[in-house]
C-alpha cells in the first residue's frame, strides 16, 4: 500500500516547480491542504485586496487539482491543530510544505511538527519560493547583506537557479476528506463590490501566471530597460501578485528570462535589468529572515527618535487621492480601484507621504497592505523603509522627489494622470501636473474649479521640503 501525505499549501498556489510537492508525489497518495488561519500573523492577517487575489488562486488550484482527479481541502483554524487532524483521519504519515520566511513562520512550523508527530507524521520542508535561501547568500565575513547592489552580485556568482521541474501527477485518496466551501470564506467583498471589474484586469493562479510572464517576454521586456518608469506604458511584467501567492515561482520567472535572453540577445541589457527587480526581491526577503523585526520597526535605530507628526486629515486625503498633487492622486486612486500601482509611483506616492506630510512610514505600509494584490510582508516594509530613509540601503534621507517634477518627468504627455485623474483631462500638459499654476481662463476652459472640482495642494511643496529637511537633521547627532 502507498504512503498517504499531506501536501500543505500556503504561498505556493501552484502545481509545476513545487519541490515539496514533487517529493510528496513521489511517494505515493497525496492529499492537498489549505488552511485559513485568521490568527497568523497578527495585525499582519491578509489585507483585502490579497483576500480577494487568494479567492481566485484558490479557485484556479482547485480547477487545476480536479483535471487531475485530486481535490484540494480547505479548512480553517490553527494549522497544527488542524494537519495532525488529518493526518491522524487519513493515516498520512508526512506533511509536506514549502518554506516561508516571514517572522512567525519558524514558530508556526515547530508546532506543526510537534502536533504531526504526535499522530506519526513527520513535517518536511522544501524550499520553492526563492531562488537562494538566506542562509547561503553573505558577506565575507558571514554576515548578512545590508546593501543590495553586493547582495545581487553575490546572488549572481551563486551557480545558477536548478531548472524547474514539471507538475507532478497525483494520487488521489480514495476516502473522502471533510472540506469547506470556499464562499464560506467570505474572501471577496459584497456590498459594496470594490472589486468590481477587477476579473478584468487580473488573472490569479498558475495559468495567468505564465500568460503573464509569456505576454511580457515576448511584447513588452524590449522596452523595459528605458520604459519601466513610464506608468502610461505597458512595459512593466505585473507579476508581483502572481509572485507574492507563489502561482509561478522565482525560478521559474529566472530560467525563462534567461531563455529569452539567449533568443534575442538585444534584449539582454533590459532583461538583466527586469531580473534586478526579482533580485530586489530576494534582498526584502533576506533582510526580512535575518531582521524579523523590520515590518514593524525601522532598520536604521536612529529613525526611532525621528518626529513624525500626525495628522488624520493629510493622511485621509493621501489614501484617497486628494492632495492636490496629480501624480500623486493619480497613483492613489490606481491603487484603489485595481489592488495595483506602477512602481515609479510607489516610489513618488511613498515619499509624499513620509517627506511631505511627515508622517510615519508604518501608515503608508498599513494601507498598502490592504489595498495592494502583491501585498508581500518583505517587499512592503522593505521598500517602505527605503524611500522613508530608515531602511537598510535606503534613500538618502535628502532625496525628496518633487511630485511636480516627476509627473512631467515621468508622465510628460499626461497619459496615466488623465486616466486616473480625469477632472484635470482637459487642462494642456504645461499644467496637468501644477494646475493651481494655470490661468483661471484655462481653467474654466478645463472645467476645473479649485477647491471644488479638484482639491487644493494640501502642503506647499518648498515648504514641506524645508521642513523635512529639518526634521532629518535633528537625527544626525544621535549616536
Amino acid at each position: 500500500m502507498a504512503d498517504v501525505s499531506i501536501y500543505w499549501f500556503r504561498d505556493d498556489l501552484r502545481l509545476s516547480d513545487l519541490p515539496g510537492l514533487q517529493a510528496a508525489a513521489d511517494r505515493g497518495t497525496v492529499i492537498p491542504v489549505y488552511i485559513l488561519d485568521e490568527k497568523l500573523g497578527e495585525q499582519w492577517r491578509l489585507g483585502s485586496a490579497s483576500r480577494w487575489w487568494l479567492h481566485n488562486s484558490l479557485t484556479a488550484l482547485r480547477h487545476e487539482l480536479s483535471a487531475q482527479g485530486s481535490e484540494l481541502i480547505l479548512r480553517s483554524g490553527d494549522a497544527a491543530s488542524t494537519l495532525a487532524a488529518i493526518a491522524e483521519e487519513t493515516g498520512a504519515t508526512a506533511v509536506y510544505c514549502s518554506r516561508h520566511y516571514q517572522p512567525w513562520s519558524e514558530t508556526l512550523e515547530r508546532s506543526v511538527k510537534a502536533a504531526v508527530s504526535g499522530v506519526g507524521a513527520d513535517l518536511k520542508r522544501y524550499p520553492g519560493t526563492l531562488l537562494h535561501e538566506p542562509e547561503d547568500v553573505a558577506t565575507g565575513g558571514g554576515k548578512p547583506f545590508k546593501v543590495f547592489t553586493p547582495f545581487w552580485r553575490a546572488c549572481n556568482r551563486r551557480p545558477n537557479p536548478s531548472a524547474p521541474c514539471p507538475p507532478p501527477g497525483l494520487a488521489a485518496l480514495e476516502k473522502s476528506v471533510a472540506s469547506e466551501e470556499l464562499d464560506d470564506w467570505c474572501l471577496t467583498p459584497t456590498a459594496p463590490n470594490w472589486a468590481f471589474g477587477w476579473n478584468d484586469l487580473w488573472s490569479p493562479g498558475e495559468t495567468g501566471a505564465h500568460q503573464a510572464l509569456t505576454r511580457f517576454l515576448r511584447d513588452h521586456v524590449q522596452d523595459y530597460g528605458g520604459g519601466r518608469d513610464i506608468p502610461s506604458e505597458p512595459n512593466t511584467s505585473k507579476l508581483s501578485p502572481y509572485l507574492r501567492f507563489g502561482n509561478i515561482s522565482p525560478r521559474q520567472v529566472w530560467h525563462a528570462a534567461q531563455h529569452a535572453k539567449a533568443e534575442h540577445p538585444e534584449t539582454a541589457d533590459s532583461i538583466d535589468k527586469f531580473l534586478s527587480e526579482l533580485g530586489w526581491r530576494e534582498f526584502c526577503y533576506h533582510l526580512l529572515f535575518h531582521f524579523p523585526h523590520m515590518p514593524d520597526e525601522a532598520f536604521n535605530p536612529k529613525f526611532s527618535f525621528f518626529p513624525w507628526g500626525k495628522d488624520e486629515e493629510r493622511l485621509r486625503a493621501w489614501q484617497t487621492g486628494k492632495t492636490g498633487y496629480p501624480i500623486v492622486d493619480a497613483g492613489m486612486r490606481e491603487l484603489w480601484q485595481t489592488g495595483f500601482m506602477h512602481n515609479r509611483v510607489r516610489m513618488v506616492v511613498a515619499s509624499f507621504l513620509t517627506k511631505h506630510c511627515l508622517l510615519n512610514w508604518r501608515e503608508g505600509e498599513a494601507w498598502f497592505w490592504d489595498c495592494l494584490v502583491d501585498a508581500d510582508l518583505a517587499s512592503n516594509a522593505c521598500s517602505w523603509q527605503w524611500v522613508g530613509g530608515s531602511g537598510a540601503d535606503a534613500s538618502p534621507y535628502f532625496r525628496i522627489f518633487n511630485p511636480i517634477a516627476q509627473g512631467e518627468k515621468f508622465d510628460k504627455s499626461g497619459g496615466y494622470t488623465r486616466r486616473w485623474v480625469p477632472e484635470l483631462a482637459g487642462l494642456p500638459d504645461k499644467y496637468l501636473h501644477k494646475p493651481w499654476e494655470a490661468p483661471e481662463d484655462i481653467l474654466a476652459e478645463a472645467g476645473v474649479s479649485l477647491g471644488d472640482s479638484y482639491p487644493r495642494p494640501i502642503v506647499d511643496h518648498k515648504t514641506a521640503r524645508e521642513e523635512a529637511l529639518s526634521a532629518y537633521a535633528t537625527l544626525k547627532d544621535i549616536a
